[in-house]
């Protein structure tokens, strides 16, 4: 089955109430850990990759498992560039055969995140491919997605800028951030805002990034067995949840799965010393992975059987 875009996607998850997983993905195991949640949970999906996986496996090398996992089988699997910087990178995916592509123009100011987030969204257009822009900006590190500080999206400027660049969805701050330590108090994220920005753009997917929870009995595994991840701390479930409720169709989670990995590997070698060959530790990673996204799909996003 040739990759698909997110239009129909959204459309029903907005109708339904519920969010679909957009997964980072950096090597095989980690595509085939997604692929085989979604598949049991017949829950559509979105595959992502940043500018990170770009330079650590390479776009083609990417693109090349990913048409593996789609031989295979034919679940529905959209194929998203997360995070991209420019135009030229928007490009050179658009021409590669992704189905979606994201321009991050948060870092520019707005008339100029509208110039390019525009000349992105004529370009992808022309060629049957959807964008997601972003408006506001995410606290936290997440590859070379960097910021100090978070800046909440305005409402107003949100109507504003989907009108006048056409870009089919939107990512918007409203308190989640990038990385494994988003909170040092109570988590909170802004509903207000939200409900504000879906009334005003009634119908419109909305995209809520950094939005992994950073499990602690993964963090806690980590660190038993000689890690030292500190006070990791991420968004509650329950709010994400609730989030997907609320207009928000597409949920990026990248830290998650990075832990569970980490975190199995870590137990693994510390239970089998005397193990060198990469497909006896790579083989519980992928496992934790697919347990990780059928979680996700499940219990956070609402999204299983809805293929």
């Amino acid at each position: 089955m040739p990759l698909i875009g997110t239009k129909e996607m959204f459309a029903r998850a907005y109708k339904e109430g519920y969010a679909i997983g957009a997964f980072n993905v950096n090597n095989m195991e980690i595509i085939q850990g997604i692929m085989e949640a979604a598949q049991e949970e017949k829950a559509p999906l979105i595959l992502q990759v940043s500018a990170g996986a770009r330079k650590y496996a390479g776009q083609v090398y990417i693109k090349k498992l990913i048409e593996a996992a789609l031989v295979e089988t034919d679940h529905p699997l959209a194929l998203h560039l997360d995070h991209g910087q420019d135009f030229e990178i928007c490009k050179q995916c658009i021409d590669g055969g992704f189905s979606s592509v994201m321009y991050d123009g948060s870092h520019l100011d707005f008339e100029e995140n509208i110039a390019v987030t525009k000349q992105v969204v004529e370009y992808a257009h022309e060629r049957g491919v959807v964008v997601e822009a972003e408006l506001g900006r995410l606290a936290g590190i997440e590859d070379d997605v960097q910021s100090d500080k978070s800046i909440y999206t305005d409402p107003d400027q949100a109507v504003e800028f989907v009108e006048r660049t056409g870009c089919d969805s939107l990512a918007i701050a409203i308190g989640t951030s990038h990385g494994a330590y988003k909170f040092t108090g109570e988590a909170r994220l802004d509903f207000d805002r939200l409900e504000k920005i879906t009334n005003m753009l009634p119908e419109y997917p909305i995209v809520l990034h950094g939005s992994s929870s950073v499990p602690q009995e993964f963090v806690e595994m980590a660190n038993k067995y000689g890690g030292d991840i500190g006070a990791a701390k991420g968004v509650p479930e329950e709010l994400l949840r609730k989030a997907a409720t609320y207009g928000v169709c597409k949920i990026n989670i990248d830290t998650d799965i990075r832990l569970a990995m980490t975190a199995v590997i870590r137990k693994h070698f510390a239970e089998n010393p005397s193990h060198f060959d990469p497909r006896q530790y790579l083989k519980p990673a992928r496992q934790a992975v697919k347990d990780m996204v059928q979680h996700k799909i499940k219990n956070v996003l609402g999204c299983s059987n809805k293929i």
